[in-house]
């Protein structure tokens, strides 16, 4: 028996528990989700940390063709200084061609070959998610329990979930049929022969906020399904793609296929690649994940190559009404602040009528939701204990940028809520960080709020009947600027249905009256589907069937 199938054999129970987890959409997870209970016990942690530390200041070793050079100016938020990591510059052409003599073997392998392999390598990346946690923190900015489970653990099981979906695309292929039928006197009967052909390169572009959580799924359905996959990180975060690449290439190594169906394509901010991945005549597919700007170019440019894209969201909050003001603004406070609202599901905007929030017995008036919720996320911000964990990190210095950009904005077009100052991590005096900034502006300035301001920037929004009302109003700009997720508090149950029925049309995921512990942006594998693919915020859907049926189509032959 090969390698593959003994991987497959070991793995199975494993991936038909996700296929099972995919129909029935309840909870569940391959891996612990907190770090304490990791197979590598309490020395994990330590261990991930001192692989990381070995690799600084170094070159980033990966046997891959058409070395040209090295390139590598990764920047730690936490500390503020280069990694000092130097990766191999490749060059295209050479990746390319050495990705498509590769392909036909792997095409030529079975199923449940390239299955087991899959399975292999995320077993494997979950061995090593305490280096690959460390190497998020200090390219992203995540804080080390989002990086372990976010980036880590959750982003395997999206992996997992995309390799359930196209295990049961392929497997619904039958290898082979017999037809048979009368035409006229004579009775016909054909063997049918169907091969499973893949499409070709594919080319996946990782963000430098999330970079394992996109790319974990669009790698593995692309492997899965039989295409060789160029990895092209975002030049501020290469590291934690790079470990990702090494793994993959060692298990296809030790299957006895070539590893060059898995490559690192790292490029730098003043000398970019992506345009020439892109357009390049043997991209077949392109996953994408990172701005809006350079999505919507990919979108148009990328035929005939097929396109998944997920770009930025401007996410919403309607609040009609709420039995009780504290919980909807402490979950709210806690969402809004979580990695300095870094995620492509962080909300943004909070749209209540003018007239104020029923609360109870009672009304609520803008100035004092408004009061509580910057006093919310300002406790937060002011807790040394708290800060970090929540806010973590800023990953980019032009987000700081852009939050005085929109202070200086906000502050004539409206008011200030809270005032963003950086705060002191408890473990990193040297990290870059900010408190958000919360503005009150009207409705109408979609100058200000109309596109996704990514960080810590969130707007507070009153309503008036001239206007249309706060519900239709968040809809609209969410179908228009391109919303992932929007959350909605009312205790009237008329109302939640025509938000259902509004953001259902809007493209947007909707949550409905939660608080508590559990963050309001959290997505859940095998269960929540990311993006809808309706509105400008992408076009695929992390995951469901139509993120891998595309990437093989089916070849028959038939014969008497």
């Amino acid at each position: 028996m090969s390698r593959a199938l003994q991987w497959y054999d070991a793995h199975h129970d494993a991936l038909q528990s996700a296929r099972k987890a995919c129909h029935t959409r309840e909870y569940f997870s391959l891996f612990a989700e907190t770090p304490d209970k990791h197979p590598a016990g309490e020395q994990g942690p330590a261990a991930g940390r001192a692989t990381f530390e070995a690799m600084l200041g170094r070159p980033f070793e990966i046997d891959q063709p058409g070395t040209i050079g090295y390139v590598g100016d990764e920047i730690s938020p936490y500390t503020c200084t280069p990694l000092g990591i130097e990766y191999p510059r490749a060059n295209v052409d050479a990746l390319f061609d050495a990705a498509r003599r590769a392909m036909p073997e792997w095409a030529r392998a079975g199923v449940r070959e390239r299955l087991g392999v899959c399975m292999e390598i995320i077993a494997r990346l979950h061995a090593r998610v305490f280096e690959s946690a460390q190497a998020v923190m200090h390219t992203a900015g995540q804080s080390a329990l989002m990086s372990y489970a976010g980036s880590g653990t959750n982003a395997l099981d999206r992996g997992v979930e995309a390799l359930a979906y196209a295990a049961a695309a392929m497997e619904d292929v039958p290898a082979g049929a017999v037809w048979e039928r009368r035409f006229g006197s004579t009775n016909i009967r054909l063997r049918k022969k169907y091969t499973l052909v893949p499409r070709g390169v594919a080319v996946c572009f990782t963000c430098a906020t999330f970079p394992t959580w996109n790319a974990y799924p669009a790698m593995l359905a692309n492997l899965a399904t039989g295409n060789p996959v160029i990895v092209k990180p975002h030049p501020s975060g290469i590291l934690p793609m790079a470990i990702a690449v090494r793994v993959f290439r060692e298990c296809l190594r030790e299957a006895g296929y070539s590893a060059d169906l898995v490559t690192l394509c790292p490029d730098t901010s003043t000398q970019p690649l992506g345009k020439i991945l892109v357009k390049h005549r043997h991209t077949a597919i392109v996953d994408f994940t990172g701005s809006a700007a350079f999505g919507s170019w990919v979108e148009a440019n990328a035929a005939p190559a097929l396109c998944f894209t997920e770009t930025s969201g401007v996410n919403t909050v309607v609040i009609d009404s709420v039995e009780a003001l504290e919980p909807v603004v402490k979950s709210l406070a806690t969402t809004m602040s979580l990695f300095s609202a870094q995620m492509c599901t962080s909300p943004q905007n909070i749209y209540l009528s003018r007239d104020g929030i029923r609360c109870g017995g009672r009304r609520v008036s803008v100035d004092e939701f408004s009061m509580s919720l910057a006093a919310a996320m300002t406790a937060i911000a002011e807790d040394s204990k708290r800060a970090g964990p929540i806010l973590a990190a800023i990953q980019s210095p032009s987000t700081l940028s852009l939050v005085d950009e929109m202070r200086a904005a906000g502050a004539k077009a409206g008011r200030v809520l809270m005032e963003p100052k950086a705060y002191r991590h408890a473990d990193f005096p040297h990290a870059r960080t900010c408190s958000p900034l919360l503005l009150e502006v009207p409705a109408g300035r979609t100058s200000l709020y109309g596109q996704e301001r990514f960080g810590p920037i969130g707007f507070v929004i009153p309503v008036g009947e001239e206007d249309v009302d706060a519900l239709a109003t968040a809809a609209r700009d969410a179908r228009k600027g391109g919303a992932i997720t929007a959350f909605a508090y009312s205790t009237d149950e008329t109302w939640i249905e025509r938000a259902e029925a509004e953001f259902s049309t809007a493209g947007a995921q909707l949550t409905v009256n939660l608080t508590g512990p559990m963050p309001l942006n959290f997505a859940a594998a095998y269960s929540d589907y990311h993006v809808t693919g309706l509105n400008p915020a992408g076009n695929a859907t992390l995951t469901d069937l139509a993120f891998v049926t595309s990437r093989f189509r089916i070849a028959q032959s038939r014969r008497l």
